[in-house]
């Protein structure tokens, strides 16, 4: 609602020569809005107020005086005045009950307060007096609608939020956000199928809506992650406005004895699976060679041992979370980073928008994200020789260097004694699976495969992370419906880590998820000495888990398909000693095993630095490939919404070829670096 442009006041024009023309309704809503803002502008805020104040007192018949207290409102919330706040906005809706954007504020700022239930009724309010039809109330009742259903899910009240969010779609399917947000909530609520197009949204908008951590949870398909990865950072991060912002040119560091600088950029360096993850990378980086640069982006931590040993661990802490994205990236640039690593992805709280600055001269994509980042400024990716086999390096934009096995773990985790199976729930004689997996990677044929395993193994149980009471009772009732008692599924109530990891391996074999496998999961439960049966597909979340279960030695419990997933698992079930064989081995090999080797990874990791260093110097950092990508997404979109579950890469790869000749015919695309070499190629 305010004036886009503020004029700072004349020098000469003192602010109370301002207040005596606002005092006699002599000072315009217009000029009031540019005068507000241009003292905001110039760091006076209390003044703003107290101009803003002034006139609504003096000028009570102005016809636009909600306006006036929207801006008002605007200006104290900006302080921290919460109170006056609430008032200014309720005063506006007084004025004009109407106004949505007031609607909006006003719920936003009692659920700030904590008063989510009020935050909720405001909004509930005005979506029941906006029925009629026009622009200005479509959008605020989608916008109260979206606040609706994501206070509701934060409040775990996941049905009533569902039923907000299809309302919104509904008003509005060409934007994206709740729809994204729906989808997410059925697949934390296993309801199959996740997406149920009809007259008012097509599976088209479904797909446009799915993020690109959604779509891995719900198709095996690479290319479309890569493209809707793109797509993702071309739509929300853009191309940033860089003039003025000063990058500094490659240090030439090679052989002459100086340290590597390298920044870990991360929302999660703190009790995270990322986190723990990385807490001994960072301590056992080589401090002679390697200067260690954390930024952290995260919320507030103020009692976690987890960051405090990150803290302890790295050279330089730099907590950016109150940073702009330019102020933060200018920030890299003073401490002369030499490789920036974004250990976020496109994860929550990420800020991607710092990278598109290119504050380092090398930029990489590691641990924190399970796919390629398709943005032109992300040049390097590390992975493992399994999770991107070089055949499968066309689904990246980033060059790909590899390590021993692409899941750091910690071997400093605390560990609480093991409990017996009767104090955590279990029956003691019986074969247990597990699946400590999230709910949202549960699809509807990987629960049928886990059905039918237990139907061939009589007083078998499986064991799950427990969800919601609702999303419980649903899991309970599938089963029931497949012909297995509801009994045989037992749900692991929420605990803390240590006891976590230490009811683990009370289990007997672990069921990987597909197309969204096991990742840190996975290497918990192996830790902890649970053997993990997977079978990995072409994507990066489908493959993760297999690389773990290969690096950890037990090959064999990888699967060629589906039908080897459940034939494997019904064998070891029959036949506990040939799993015993297993977890000997497991033990055997858990100092030993690469996926344990935190020394030979930390070292490799330095080794790959230093090579992007040296490539930086001599002018060879690769670019991403970023070709026909707006291409790929529109075959991807139309071959997701099919939903094929398992398929041979020829077959997969045929089908985009199939369909990128049909769009060739229609008007001839440019060869590129994956599939499409031309219509002769």
């Amino acid at each position: 609602m305010t004036v886009s442009t503020p004029i700072v006041p004349d020098p000469n024009a003192t602010l109370a020569s301002v207040l005596g023309r606002a005092r006699t309704q002599q000072l315009s809503l217009a000029e009031l809005f540019q005068m507000a803002e241009g003292l905001a502008a110039a760091g006076h805020a209390a003044q703003a107020i107290e101009l803003y104040k002034t006139w609504i007192a003096f000028n009570d018949t102005n016809p636009l005086l909600h306006l006036a207290y929207f801006n008002y409102a605007v200006s104290l919330s900006k302080s921290g005045d919460t109170a006056g706040t609430l008032n200014a906005l309720r005063a506006a809706l007084k004025i004009n009950p109407d106004f949505g954007q007031a609607h909006v504020n006003l719920g936003r700022t009692l659920e700030d307060c904590g008063l989510t239930g009020q935050a909720v009724l405001q909004w509930r309010n005005y979506v029941d007096a906006t029925n009629d039809v026009t622009p200005d109330r479509i959008n605020h009742r989608h916008l109260v609608l979206q606040h609706i259903g994501r206070v509701l899910e934060g409040a775990g009240k996941l049905e009533e939020a569902e039923a907000a969010l299809w309302q919104a779609m509904e008003l509005q399917p060409h934007r994206t956000e709740a729809a994204q947000h729906w989808i997410s909530l059925r697949m934390r609520q296993v309801k199959w199928p996740v997406i149920t197009p009809n007259l008012h949204i097509s599976s088209r908008q479904f797909m446009d809506a799915m993020s690109s951590m959604t779509i891995a949870c719900y198709a095996d398909d690479p290319l479309f992650q890569l493209a809707k990865a793109h797509r993702y950072c071309t739509a929300t991060v853009g191309r940033p406005e860089t003039r003025g912002f000063v990058r500094k040119p490659v240090r030439q560091k090679s052989g002459n004895g100086q340290r590597l600088r390298v920044g870990y950029i991360s929302s999660d360096l703190r009790q995270h699976a990322v986190g723990f993850a990385l807490s001994e990378v960072l301590e056992l980086h080589d401090k002679s060679q390697v200067e260690i640069f954390a930024y952290y982006c995260g919320e507030p931590a103020p009692i976690d041992h987890t960051q405090a040993r990150i803290k302890q661990a790295v050279d330089h802490w730099r907590d950016i979370t109150k940073l702009s994205d330019v102020d933060a990236a200018r920030q890299i640039v003073a401490d002369e980073i030499d490789v920036l690593v974004d250990v976020n992805g496109y994860t929550k709280h990420a800020r991607t928008k710092i990278f598109a600055y290119r504050p380092a001269p090398v930029i990489v994509n590691f641990c924190g994200y399970p796919g390629s980042m398709a943005s032109p400024y992300h040049q390097y990716m590390i992975a493992d020789d399994y999770i991107v086999p070089p055949e499968n390096e066309l689904y990246y934009t980033e060059k790909i260097l590899r390590i021993p096995c692409n899941q750091p773990v910690d071997r400093k985790r605390a560990v609480n004694a093991r409990p017996t199976r009767a104090a955590v729930g279990l029956p003691e004689d019986a074969f247990v699976f597990a699946s400590f997996n999230g709910m949202q990677k549960i699809s509807a044929s990987c629960f049928s495969r886990w059905m039918a395993i237990l139907l061939a193994t009589p007083g078998s149980v499986l064991w799950l992370l427990v969800g919601d009471d609702s999303v419980n009772e649903r899991v309970k009732q599938m089963a029931q419906q497949a012909g297995v008692s509801p009994d045989r599924l037992i749900f692991a109530g929420k605990v803390q880590n240590p006891d976590h990891l230490a009811r683990i391996g009370l289990a007997d074999l672990f069921l990987d998820t597909f197309p969204y496998g096991a990742h840190s999961t996975a290497a918990d439960a192996i830790t902890q000495g649970l053997p993990v049966l997977t079978v990995p597909g072409k994507s990066f979340a489908s493959r993760f888990c297999a690389s773990i279960v290969s690096a950890a030695g037990v090959p064999d419990l990888i699967c060629n398909g589906p039908e080897d997933y459940v034939a494997k698992a019904i064998a070891f079930a029959k036949n506990p000693a040939s799993l015993a064989a297993i977890r000997q081995s497991l033990q055997d090999q858990r100092e030993t095993c690469a996926l344990r080797d935190m020394d030979g990874l930390v070292r490799r990791l330095e080794e790959l630095f230093w090579q992007m260093q040296g490539e930086a110097e001599r002018g060879e950092t690769p670019v991403p490939d970023l070709r026909n990508l707006a291409v790929y997404y529109e075959v991807g979109a139309e071959l997701a919404a099919a939903n094929i579950e398992f398929e041979s890469e020829q077959a997969y790869r045929q089908r985009y070829l199939e369909q990128l000749t049909l769009m060739d015919e229609h008007a001839p695309l440019t060869p590129d670096a994956r599939l499409w070499k031309g219509a002769a190629g």
